[in-house]
């Protein structure tokens, strides 16, 4: 698997995961203005298909932000959300944010267990 930053070819594929994997998606006028602006956007690839995508960004002085993470769930459990958040994680050391923050649902029990082990890095 790689990680790299996402480009406008993907936007697409990345839309496609995005819908399967939430009831509600950000579109794709707002995947185009976060690519435009320079959000953190991150894709993961295997086998040379996007296989899911991360986006994050610095929402305050010291507080990065996580936007939405996405797998697609033929590739589920190959640790490519590991390796997303991972990398997002990393960039916003390198940036000296000192607190993450996201939103999840309450209900969304899965995720919020992933999120949890990353509590500690």
């Amino acid at each position: 698997m790689k990680i790299r930053e996402c480009r406008q070819e993907d936007l697409d594929r990345v839309l496609e995961i995005e819908n399967m994997s939430f009831d509600e998606s950000y579109g794709m006028l707002m995947f185009q203005k976060l690519l435009d602006i320079g959000a953190g956007f991150l894709v993961c690839e295997f086998n040379d298909i996007v296989i899911g995508y991360i986006l994050f960004w610095i929402k305050n002085e010291g507080e990065g932000h996580i936007i939405s993470i996405a797998v697609d769930e033929k590739y589920r459990c190959l640790g490519a959300a590991t390796l997303l958040l991972s990398r997002a994680i990393l960039g916003f050391k390198i940036a000296n944010q000192e607190l993450v923050t996201l939103e999840v649902r309450e209900s969304n029990t899965a995720p919020i267990e992933f999120y949890k082990s990353f509590v500690l890095l």
